[in-house]
């Protein structure tokens, strides 16, 4: 980190100081996965805008041979070695990884295939930090990169690396040692924040920085354009839940709810915007409640358009078993569309007023409840979107910035 050393406060330090940061995550958008981890990429490319802060990334991905069956993996293999994505510069350097196996080798993995590329980068231009995403196995290999080369790593916690990864009894040691080893750890909600304080990260070394969103994208419109834009009905209820279709995003509760609902509201359909393993069980299900054309799976579909899913439907749904803090009930909110969501992770932070959305347990009786009262209830849109919207990317790269910058100054 290059700057002058006597500034009058760290608001006039910064100023003066020029960055170069190494972003390290594997959950970043590439060439054949365009929505992996745009939350991560929206930080990032904000972070890039700041003055002063230079910024590559380095997102690594498992070797995969083109041979190989299953969809991901052949997904895999057609990501490039090195891309520009929205003005980053984004290498991907392919690691060894087995399936299930491997887990509790996976940051030693990931660390050994991104080593060569990493000091490469490093000699050619230093990096005065690292940025990572997701505590294990992404930032347990970030630390091993930056005691290589001598910087400090800067660790953000997301979720399922906090929440679940822990009760893995071969995977909680090096979560530990991961979070004891870093300059610093940004958590996302203060949910994050206190159990990684349980994991035993001292408080001082913890900063609450939750996502932001892209306020010009998800702003309110009239709901009868956003379905045209969709090729939606003009009429009926619509309730929108947008999530990877994975077990813990409990989407055949929001079926199960739908299955109580339909006889008292004949026009209600469920959208499920989203691909993933439990595609066809879900289909299953709902064809065996009898809702076959009242659950809609809308596949995955580009982050660009979410908007007009969440303007389309009167109530947008996530009813998670585990979360960090989901980006969609910002986004949903900031579209003037109220949420219900189970009461997990750091959703009850953002769903702080029954004005807001609706918190329920995860189970399908509560979650059918609370739909109905929502779908009779009038909301006040422009309220919802100026709760949030003031929550910018700008605002967290800001954040992120100052963040950096402290725990260099610390480092150093």
């Amino acid at each position: 980190m290059q700057g002058h050393g006597n500034a009058g406060s760290l608001k006039e330090l910064r100023s003066l100081i020029r960055m170069r940061i190494l972003t390290f995550t594997s959950l970043f958008p590439n060439q054949a996965q365009p929505t992996l981890g745009v939350f991560i990429y929206q930080r990032t490319a904000h972070l890039a805008r700041r003055p002063g802060m230079r910024v590559e990334v380095v997102a690594p991905v498992p070797y995969s041979p083109s041979w190989l069956p299953g969809e991901r993996w052949r997904a895999f293999s057609q990501v490039p070695r090195e891309e520009q994505i929205g003005g980053l510069c984004v290498h991907h350097p392919s690691y060894l990884l087995l399936p299930k196996i491997s887990m509790p080798l996976h940051g030693r993995l990931m660390y050994t295939g991104s080593l060569g590329l990493v000091r490469k980068l490093h000699q050619q231009e230093p990096f005065d930090c690292i940025d990572a995403h997701y505590v294990y196995p992404d930032g347990h290999a970030a630390v091993q990169l930056g005691r290589v080369l001598g910087i400090p790593v800067v660790v953000s916690a997301r979720g399922t690396d906090i929440n679940l990864f822990p009760s893995f009894r071969l995977i909680r040691p090096k979560i530990r040692w991961t979070l004891r080893q870093a300059a610093g750890v940004v958590a996302v909600s203060s949910a994050l924040r206190n159990a990684m304080v349980e994991l035993g990260t001292p408080t001082d070394r913890i900063r609450v920085i939750p996502n932001g969103i892209d306020a010009r994208r998800f702003r309110p419109i009239e709901r009868i354009s956003a379905r045209e834009q969709l090729k939606l009905p003009r009429e009926g209820e619509c309730v929108i839940a947008a999530g990877n279709l994975i077990p813990t995003k409990g989407q055949e509760l929001l079926i199960a709810a739908l299955a109580r609902l339909a006889a008292h509201h004949p026009t209600l359909k469920l959208y499920l915007v989203g691909d993933g393993p439990q595609k066809a069980a879900l289909k299953e299900l709902a064809k065996s409640m009898g809702l076959g054309d009242r659950v809609v799976l809308a596949g995955a579909r580009p982050h660009d358009e979410l908007p007009l899913w969440f303007n389309a439907a009167e109530l947008s749904c996530l009813a998670s078993r585990r979360e960090g803090l989901p980006n969609v009930v910002l986004e949903s909110l900031a579209c003037g569309t109220p949420v219900l969501a189970t009461r997990v992770g750091g959703i009850p932070e953002v769903l702080s007023s029954p004005d807001l959305g609706m918190l329920v347990e995860p189970d399908a009786t509560s979650i059918a409840t609370a739909m109905e009262e929502a779908l009779a209830r009038t909301w006040d849109r422009d309220f919802l979107a100026r709760h949030v919207q003031s929550r910018t990317w700008e605002g967290v790269a800001e954040e992120v910035e100052q963040f950096l910058t402290e725990c260099c100054m610390r480092r150093r």
